[in-house]
């Protein structure tokens, strides 16, 4: 009994001992490994670097701007069954350990004793304390100091920080593959889910991701992560987080991903990177790529869309018009079609048309074969356009296409596109279907463009597209882009006039026009581009029919000075020289401020700003930015109580007046219905807009709009050369290169949309006049319109009173319409009248006289 009692009292000393030592290499380790950690109070403040995230203006997501993807969510905002599938998975006792589970950590050391004897991995019993000491304060090293630390920094943490806000921070810092910081990035990226539409299934694979997502990879190790997934579904049953009936309909389901990047997928690129560029420049890099922004823009997914398309179709059309340069590749001599196919590089720029090998041709149709082995055909119709271009300045092309062969050759690598049935032709001939595997020849056009769409009273760009394809280049034509407008300036030059007391009657000289530009400089003669003269005229068809030599008489008459400050008023461009070339637009501007500006004539005078963003909130979803500033206390009311409808104060600067304005949106409406873009006027709505085509047609334009929206196009080479000539004769000008892509586009926004007129101002009298003449209508009249004038300044009985006006020059001999009998190289003289002069209200003075040559 003695030696019972010694032996007792032995092991009880030597127990002590072990556990007095135990504590002392403890405390020693965590002494030694104590010093120097990260400071873990940062924690409490810490702001993971988070995406941010780019919307179109019906909340789709359009893109992120991220180091790494992660949307972060606060704790109160992570639905509770999410959070409790990640502690099922890896740490069911968090809320009851001090950062270090005990308990897992005995099992952990029993479990790996016998894993090392079988040759087992290892297993871990790290709690999300310590992952999160890990991930923000260590490094992955893998060592038992390492261990140590981590253990220390848990204990810390813990002391610091709530449970919540530790959990707050795993659950957004975690990495969990496929690009995802996060669970709520993680949920976007597998299932195109916000957290709080996820099933159990699909909560239950997300946790069981920490482990290594390479590991149970939804698509190359399916079978692992169903049994990964189905393990943390059986441990949230036993944490009763979930009701057995739910545990078996989730392990029931199939492990399907959804990855957000492929669905609704906006083809913006153009848009974005202005957006990019605007965020970069306010918040800096750092801002944009860690700071977590909510971008909402002003982007109309459908109306891009249809502009993107619009743009497309235009410029193949103008392309096929000038010839086929050949295939893009050839298969080698002796070499097998699909291995040559199979390693050529598409070019860049072509879509989703696809590289195909010629393998026979005849007459009628070619044989192709593409990348899947399949065999094509490509009927004659679908090369007829690939006629072969001369080379020449006018850009001409050769002789119809009569046969395949004249086109393509055996051995030709093209591009080609999936068709189902023929183009209708011109005469109405209905299309006919094609058979299956019929294919078109493609190519990518060489000269480039931009169209802009806007709403005309707020400035929301609603659709962007910079030119043929971001992918080729990122150049913005549509912002970046300075380029000549010609014709499409013309509207403010007239606005001017109006400005100034003349009406769209006022009648002006269409006839030469010659200003000796100085010794050794020559003569400046514009023409009109039909190389003829017209002689006297209303102004309204100085605009409808885009008269060159009407529009600087009329801008010698009010003063290029007037007119240069209507340019820099509307945002055009400023400090525009005040010569007369620039009348015809040879100042260079960008599309946007161009689509601006028309914008501001339909809106009834009022400056609008061209946005791409309507708001922009923090992190933590504070507004930091608004497009429309503009305050309204009354707008925030609970509840309907009778009040007044709160009415929004309009802060748009007023550029002219809505008479003014309404005036040219009349003329321009004109323009459609009987000008230079009558072929828009098939469309069957309301609409004005404005042709623009500069010296060789180097820049060709169209800028039109409805009541409620505003839409501009540019087409050109990069490198400005001649658009040339059309393969039927004739020009390229922006009524045939420009116009048909705003047709397109305007055809599509506004289909099924009632046809709304322009809204007209108070102030204004509409009066039926000869349109030829100016004058008041009368039975002998041929044309009658009616036409808007400013109270008090309808034509009269003396309405038909004629001033010459010029630079000191003889007085021309009055012409009538339609002749054309002067010399284009004579010397034009001009009379020394004066022009109307302005009241202080804006109309003419009585004195005033009612015409001008």
């Amino acid at each position: 009994m003695r030696f019972v009692g010694r032996a007792f009292l032995y092991l009880f000393f030597l127990g002590l001992l072990v556990g007095v030592g135990g504590l002392g290499v403890v405390g020693w380790a965590f002494w030694h490994y104590g010093q120097g950690l990260p400071d873990y109070k940062q924690l409490a403040d810490y702001e993971p670097p988070t995406s941010t995230r780019v919307h179109a203006g019906d909340g789709r997501l359009l893109a992120e701007f991220a180091v790494e993807s992660r949307v972060f969510v606060p704790i109160d905002a992570i639905p509770k069954r999410v959070s409790e599938g990640f502690i099922a998975a890896e740490d069911q006792h968090f809320y009851e350990h001090f950062g270090v589970d005990i308990q897992a950590l005995i099992r952990a050391v029993i479990t790996n004793v016998v894993n090392v004897a079988q040759g087992r991995r290892l297993v871990g019993a790290s709690t999300i304390t310590q992952q999160v000491a890990k991930n923000f304060l260590l490094t992955n090293e893998v060592s038992i100091a390492r261990k140590v630390k981590e253990a220390i920094l848990a204990l810390r943490i813990e002391r610091a920080l709530d449970k919540d806000r530790i959990l707050e921070l795993y659950l957004n810092e975690i990495y969990l593959g496929y690009r995802s910081y996060g669970v709520a990035a993680a949920a976007l990226n597998y299932f195109d889910k916000s957290l709080d539409d996820l099933t159990v299934a699909e909560i239950a694979y997300l946790a069981a991701l920490p482990k290594g997502p390479n590991n149970y990879h939804p698509i190359r190790r399916k079978e692992a992560a169903i049994a990964r997934r189905n393990w943390v579904i059986d441990r949230m049953l036993e944490e009763n987080f979930i009701t057995a009936e739910e545990a078996a309909v989730a392990k029931a389901s199939p492990l399907v991903v959804k990855n957000h990047a492929d669905t609704d997928l906006v083809d913006a690129g153009y848009f974005l990177e202005e957006v990019r560029r605007t965020l970069g420049d306010r918040f800096g890099e750092q801002g944009l790529y860690t700071g977590g922004l909510s971008v909402r823009t002003s982007l109309d997914p459908v109306l891009q869309d249809m502009a993107r398309r619009s743009l497309r179709d235009g410029l193949i059309a103008y392309d096929h018009r000038h010839g086929y340069r050949g295939p893009v590749g050839r298969v080698g001599d002796n070499e097998p079609w699909l291995p040559a196919l199979i390693a050529f590089q598409v070019p860049a720029g072509s879509l989703d048309w696809v590289p195909a090998a010629v393998l026979s041709v005849d007459p009628n149709e070619a044989k192709i074969g593409l990348r899947d082995e399949s065999i094509g055909t490509v009927p004659l119709d679908e090369v007829r356009w690939a006629r072969v271009p001369r080379g020449d300045e006018n850009r001409t092309v050769g002789p119809s296409i009569k046969s395949v062969g004249d086109v393509l050759k055996v051995g030709d690598i093209i591009l080609v596109a999936p068709v189902t049935q023929t183009t209708p032709d011109k005469d109405g001939e209905s299309p006919k279907p094609y058979p299956k595997g019929t294919y078109s020849l493609r190519q990518i056009p060489e000269v480039n463009g931009a169209i802009v769409a806007m709403d005309p009273h707020t400035g929301r760009v609603l659709a962007m597209s910079g030119g043929w394809s971001f992918e080729t280049s990122q150049f913005n034509r549509a912002t970046q882009a300075f380029r000549q407008p010609g014709s499409s300036f013309k509207p403010f030059v007239y606005l001017t006039a109006l400005e100034n007391g003349y009406t769209p009657a006022t009648i002006i000289l269409d006839a030469p026009f010659v200003i000796d530009q100085g010794p050794g400089l020559g003569k400046w003669k514009p023409s009109n581009f039909s190389r003829e003269f017209y002689g006297p005229s209303p102004m309204r068809i100085g605009i409808e029919k885009s008269r060159n030599l009407m529009t600087v008489r009329l801008a010698q008459a009010i003063g290029m000075d007037k007119v240069s400050e209507t340019a820099e008023r509307f945002g055009i461009v400023k400090d525009m020289p005040p010569q007369l070339a620039m009348a015809l637009g040879s100042a260079d501007v960008r599309l946007i401020d161009m689509v601006a500006a028309y914008g501001a004539l339909v809106n009834g005078g009022k400056k609008v700003e061209p946005t791409l963003i309507d708001r922009i909130q923090d992190r933590n979803g504070k507004t930091v930015f608004r497009h429309d500033d503009r305050t309204c206390p009354d707008c925030d009311a609970k509840y309907w109580d009778n009040q007044p409808v709160p009415v929004l104060p309009d802060t748009r600067v007023q550029l002219t007046t809505p008479t003014s304005a309404y005036q040219i949106v009349t003329m321009l409406e004109g323009v459609i219905q009987r000008g230079t873009g009558r072929r828009i006027a098939e469309l069957g709505k309301p609409l004005g807009g404005k042709t623009g085509t500069t010296n060789d047609s180097r820049d060709t334009w169209f800028i039109g709009f409805s009541p409620d929206l505003v839409a501009g196009v540019f087409v050109g080479f990069d490198s400005p050369i001649p658009l040339g000539h059309q393969p039927w004769g004739g020009q390229e000008t922006g009524s045939s290169v420009a116009a048909p892509v705003f047709k397109e586009f305007m055809g599509e926004a506004l289909a099924n949309k009632p046809a709304i007129p322009f809204r007209t101002p108070p102030g204004i009298r509409m009066v039926r006049i000869d349109a030829e003449t100016g004058k008041l209508a009368s039975p002998s009249s041929n044309k009658v319109i009616e036409e808007a004038f400013k109270a008090g300044t309808e034509p009269g009985a003396d309405s038909d009173s004629v001033i010459i006006t010029g630079n000191g020059s003889p007085i021309l001999p009055v012409m009538q319409p339609g002749e054309s009998n002067v010399d284009m190289g004579a010397e034009a003289p001009l009379s020394t009248s004066t022009p109307p002069q302005p009241t202080n209200n804006g109309t003419a003075s009585p004195a005033a006289p009612s015409g001008i040559y």
